[in-house]
């Protein structure tokens, strides 16, 4: 078995740095509902682009991260994000054959999915959902898709991240 040497792993760091500071940054009430789930887009794109390097062990520790800044039940975006990760390294191969737009449909339905687990979550905390706002940010999330994808595959390239 011969040892990988694996680089521009601070570009992964980087990046989720960059998106758990946009996830917790302060907007206003209206627009908040609406805020992308930037932390599960970064992490889907790295689990599609490097599954041997962001995986399931990944999710769940971005995910506590996510938990300890956005002051919310630890565990509670883990068990999404750790979904979303198995889902992105399952399914690598088949998402990048797919044009931008069907990557986006898959995306909406993945972050629909978190966002349903972390409204159960609420829920059992006694935080029950305002109708469907819960699918705001997956709709969000759909829309900036491509220019997510678009910019981290260039930094891939750029930064020789493999």
């Amino acid at each position: 078995m011969a040892l990988e040497k694996h680089h521009g792993g601070w570009v992964i760091v980087f990046s989720f740095m960059i998106s758990l500071m946009l996830a917790v940054m302060p907007l206003p009430q209206w627009a908040a509902i609406w805020r992308p789930d930037w932390v599960a887009l970064v992490l889907i794109y790295w689990a599609i682009a490097t599954p041997q390097r962001v995986g399931v062990g990944v999710g769940w520790f971005v995910g506590i991260l996510h938990d300890v800044l956005s002051d919310t039940l630890l565990g509670q975006h883990s068990l999404g994000y750790c979904l979303l990760a198995y889902a992105g390294v399952k399914l690598h191969r088949r998402i990048r054959v797919f044009p931008l737009w069907q990557q986006a449909v898959g995306i909406f339905v993945l972050i629909t999915i978190s966002q349903i687990l972390d409204i159960w979550i609420r829920g059992m905390l006694g935080h029950p959902p305002h109708g469907l706002s819960f699918i705001y940010p997956a709709i969000t999330s759909t829309l900036f898709w491509p220019w997510i994808f678009i910019l981290l595959r260039d930094m891939k390239r750029a930064y020789q991240v493999f």
